[in-house]
């Protein structure tokens, strides 16, 4: 009787373990842009390493990458996306099991407008939009996401807002995930052409049923040439959907093809 027992028990706990997604978890970020378009012939590079503590589990990311070629003077084409090794949630010994690869992003940024006056201060205005391509784990078909870009610089200070929304591709368990989002880049100038104050605040709000986001980054970015940068950054999560806490390193190259 005992035996029969523990053999419905184990079978309850097998259906109940399969009918969950195996290592489920939140989407990425919604990391602000800026407006700075790359002039023609000209590629920027965009790593970011280090480890972040998911909601549910922590990975190291290697890399989130975001690659920028100039095409005209006004459009720049990009594609972001990243790659990490994650663990299974808290409270199971084994950690970095799997890899958790994040959806493409391929996107044109368009400058549309833009007005500098002879002191320095300087507005522009453009759009980002392009196609999500399904690359993370379980997802298929192909989304989209847009966002409109307001520039606006003043002496040290330059300053992006933007708002817009995505569509992603469909999620095997839960469907599609769609929403808007929104946030806010700032770079500030400690010395020109050299260290950089660099800031985040971005959210995304789901009509789905996903956890909404809401996180910042603040962090140091030192330039020893201008076609390089290297940043520090750390992040810091306000809501469910976001990671709660992580430290990125960051090397941006930039080359000339034409």
């Amino acid at each position: 009787m005992w035996r029969k027992l523990r053999t419905w028990l184990a079978g309850v706990a097998l259906c109940a373990s399969a009918s969950l997604p195996a290592h489920a978890r939140k989407h990425p970020r919604f990391e602000p842009t800026d407006l700075e378009l790359e002039d023609t012939g000209t590629t920027e590079i965009d790593l970011q390493l280090g480890a972040i503590k998911g909601p549910d589990a922590s990975r190291v990311v290697v890399p989130d990458f975001e690659i920028d070629l100039g095409v005209l003077p006004n459009v720049e084409l990009d594609l972001d996306g990243a790659y990490g090794v994650e663990g299974v949630p808290s409270g199971t010994p084994r950690f970095l099991d799997h890899s958790a690869p994040d959806n493409l992003w391929l996107s044109a940024k368009l400058g549309l407008w833009d007005r500098r006056d002879a002191d320095g201060d300087a507005w522009a205005t453009g759009i980002q939009i392009g196609p999500k391509l399904p690359m993370a784990t379980d997802t298929h078909g192909v989304g989209i996401e847009a966002l409109a870009l307001v520039a606006h610089m003043l002496g040290r200070v330059h300053l992006v807002g933007q708002v817009g929304g995505l569509v992603d591709p469909r999620v095997s368990t839960t469907g599609r995930p769609y929403g808007v989002e929104g946030g806010l880049d700032l770079e500030l100038e400690l010395r020109k052409d050299r260290w950089s104050l660099l800031g985040e605040l971005g959210g995304i709000y789901y009509g789905s049923s996903d956890p909404n986001q809401l996180a910042a980054t603040l962090g140091i970015q030192y330039s020893p040439s201008a076609k390089l940068d290297l940043s520090l950054v750390t992040i810091v999560g306000f809501l469910d959907g976001s990671d709660p806490y992580g430290i990125l390193l960051g090397v941006s190259p930039k080359f000339s093809l034409w």
